[in-house]
């Protein structure tokens, strides 16, 4: 018995002696590979050195199979060689002796967790910086340095873009011990590295308008010359353009000097204080429909903007007087400013911005307004600087206000007045602007309805430098005041354009004799009905140096008007426009030619369809300098191409055929022999020439820009 019970007991000790030994087999085969570093090289050793001792003393009739060869024991991977530990033929008997070596290695400091998958353990490891918080990121990327560097960390993805164009200028942490020697040289403040002088411009529209690709564009232009110029046109799309990609302008492009925003009702005073904050060289604003914008943003740039030269106001209903205010007081190197339906602005506004002392604007546009006669007093008193006026649709105007703006004596360097559709521009006012303006230069006035004949020459008479007088849907001026205007400006007046004024009654009538208007130089009538042969003959006798002749949509115009201008004039017409004149024939056109062919440069006939190839003909053989020729719409054929094409000493270099549906594919050898000079060619609406045609001039003139 207690032989048994001791065999019993031995047995019992093999047993769980047994048991143990299976138990670390199996948990070594299992996670030995995952455990890397000394630790796991000197438990592999034990545990050898253990199956050694339980062989050679307990369990001498043991024999120890293993899994894999003792090469493939090495930390950090798998013991099983093919990934399926059920082949029989990868277990190989160990002899007596095993040795097993495990080179020192360091632990690994990232733990990753064990993923149970089915009845294999596989280990993953998460991905690396993708994890790390937007404030560890901003600090890894913040110690680039400019340049490429921080272009290609752009490209990653939109997270590191948007993390990068937040870092500002002063952010930047650059380590000058470990830059090279070339880089020394950079001057201290950055900027050949960050933001540059601002050469580049960038103009994003419609759905291209995004943070994105604002945040691009500022960390794009960093290293490349710097952003200068920006302008951003938005949409009613979804995606667009927030304060969030002003701010990466903002911090990302220190040297932007010119900013536009138009239509972008999604930014407001944060992103414009942004800017203000970032771009303190801005020289040039331009806001049109940006409704958030209030005058606590606009006080910001103009602040802290001291450079800022150029500002224009649109559509921004809740910009006004506190922001005109500041304006006045802080901007001294103002130069131009433009206010546009804005309806928060008045007087007062208007007022405290001319009378401020340092402010010394020289261009100044007003329109849409609800401004009254007081802000026309002011600008006539305190005006001094002023060179060019603009005064637009000012309803609430009257004509005090002109009188009293020409008589506060402060528009003495005026040199250019525009009057839009205003009900208190009247001949008095008119005349009263004329005697306080001595050196008023150019004025255009446009649907003036209560200006007479009288205001006009009284107006002349009054003022002593006028050099060009445009006139625009003014029907109270007729022959009488057109004329009274060349007999009263002669000695100065260069350019005269009058525009759809329907008072012109061609009338033949008797004029003292009085000097020529030997200054003017340049002559344009469109589009009025009662101009004709009889003004247009006492223009040529009174306007003999004119150079520039315009006459355009004049049905009473014919070729015994045109002729007695040609032959009056002494100094040789250069450029020609007679489009729509459709009662002139091949007859004025020979004379034009014939007589000023040698100095014409520009001929416009489009429209006049009594214009034949004879008319070619002429210009083929007179016109050695014209350059450009308009026949659309003209009884031109294939005979008159061939004459342009066989003329000697011709440089013609845009062409015009539009509408010429008696030219055909037959023209092509000439369209061709005209390609060597030709660089724009119109043949739309040619019904005439072919596809293929048009085909062959597209491959054979390649260096001429073709409309068909």
């Amino acid at each position: 018995m207690l032989y048994c019970s001791q065999e019993s007991n031995t047995a019992k000790t093999e047993v769980t002696a047994l048991f143990f030994f299976v138990f670390f087999f199996v948990f070594f085969a299992l996670f030995g590979g995952f455990f890397c570093g000394e630790r796991c090289g000197s438990d592999l050793s034990r545990f050898f050195e253990l199956c050694q001792c339980l062989k050679s003393s307990a369990f001498p009739w043991l024999n120890l199979h293993v899994l894999l060869r003792v090469d493939n024991f090495c930390p950090g991977g798998s013991i099983y060689a093919c990934g399926n530990p059920k082949e029989a033929s990868l277990f190989l008997p160990l002899g007596p002796q095993v040795d097993v070596y495990f080179p020192p290695r360091k632990r690994s400091r990232i733990s990753a967790p064990f993923v149970f998958n089915g009845e294999w353990l596989e280990q993953k490891q998460k991905t690396s910086i993708e994890s790390l918080p937007d404030e560890c990121l901003f600090e890894i990327l913040r110690r680039l340095p400019a340049g490429q560097d921080r272009s290609a960390c752009a490209c990653v993805s939109k997270r590191w873009l948007m993390c990068l164009s937040n870092i500002c200028k002063s952010e930047i942490c650059c380590n000058k011990s470990a830059a090279p020697e070339s880089s020394l040289s950079v001057k201290e403040g950055g900027d050949e590295e960050f933001g540059g002088e601002g050469y580049l411009s960038r103009s994003l529209e419609g759905k291209k308008a995004t943070d994105i690709r604002l945040a691009a564009i500022a960390v794009g232009t960093a290293s490349r010359g710097g952003l200068g110029k920006l302008s951003i046109r938005g949409s009613n799309s979804d995606r667009v353009v927030t304060n969030l990609g002003l701010k990466a302008v903002g911090h990302g492009c220190p040297s932007l000097k010119s900013l536009s925003l138009w239509n972008v009702a999604t930014i407001d005073d944060e992103g414009l204080i942004e800017i203000a904050n970032g771009c303190q060289q801005l020289e040039k604003l331009d806001l049109c429909k940006c409704p958030a914008i209030t005058d606590k943003g606009l006080i910001a740039v103009v602040k802290k903007c001291p450079n800022l030269t150029e500002l224009s106001l649109e559509s921004c209903p809740n910009i006004g007087n506190e922001c005109l205010s500041a304006i006045g007081k802080s901007c001294s190197n103002l130069k131009s400013i433009a206010i546009k339906d804005c309806s928060s602005v008045g007087d007062q506004g208007i007022a405290c911005l001319f009378s401020s002392t340092t402010l010394l604007l020289s261009k100044v546009k007003l329109q849409a307004l609800t401004i009254s006669d007081l802000s026309l007093a002011v600008i006539g008193h305190y005006g001094k600087a002023v060179t060019d006026l603009v005064l637009n649709s000012l309803p609430n105007v009257s004509e005090r206000g002109f009188w009293v703006m020409g008589n506060g004596n402060g528009l003495q360097k005026l040199k250019s007045l525009t009057v839009g559709p205003c009900l208190g521009l009247t001949d008095v006012g008119l005349e009263a602007v004329g005697k306080g303006c001595p050196n008023l230069k150019a004025i255009h006035l446009r649907k003036s309805t209560l200006l007479s004949d009288n205001g006009l020459v009284s107006f002349v008479k009054a003022t002593s430098s006028l050099e060009s007088l445009q006139l625009e849907e003014c029907h109270r001026i007729s022959q009488l005041g057109f004329l009274g205007v060349l007999f009263n400006c002669g000695a100065i007046l260069k350019a005269i354009s009058l525009t759809s004024c329907f008072g012109f009654k061609d009338l033949n009538m008797v004029l003292p004799p009085s000097s020529p208007c030997e200054s003017l130089r340049s002559l344009s009538i469109l589009n009025c009905p009662g101009f004709g042969n009889a003004t247009l003959s006492v223009l040529g006798k009174q306007c003999p140096q004119l150079q520039h002749v315009e006459l355009s949509g004049l049905d009473g115009v014919r070729d015994a008007g045109l002729l007695s201008l040609l032959e009056s004039n002494e100094g040789g017409l250069v450029k020609v426009n007679l489009s729509d004149c459709v009662n002139l024939t091949d007859k004025a056109v020979s004379s034009l030619v014939n007589l000023h062919g040698w100095t014409l440069e520009v001929l416009n006939l489009d429209g006049c369809k009594n214009v034949s190839d004879a008319s070619m003909v002429a210009i083929a053989e007179n016109c050695p300098l014209l350059c450009d020729l308009d026949v659309s719409k003209c009884a031109i054929t294939d005979t008159g191409i061939a004459a342009l094409a066989e003329a000697k000493q011709f440089n013609l270099q845009i062409l015009s055929l539009s509408g010429c549906s008696l030219v055909s594919d037959r023209s092509l050898p000439s369209l061709k022999k005209l390609g060597s000079t030709l660089l724009g060619l119109n043949i739309q609406h040619c019904n005439s020439i072919s596809s293929s045609t048009v085909d062959m001039l597209v491959e054979q003139l390649w260096r001429c820009d073709i409309l068909s």
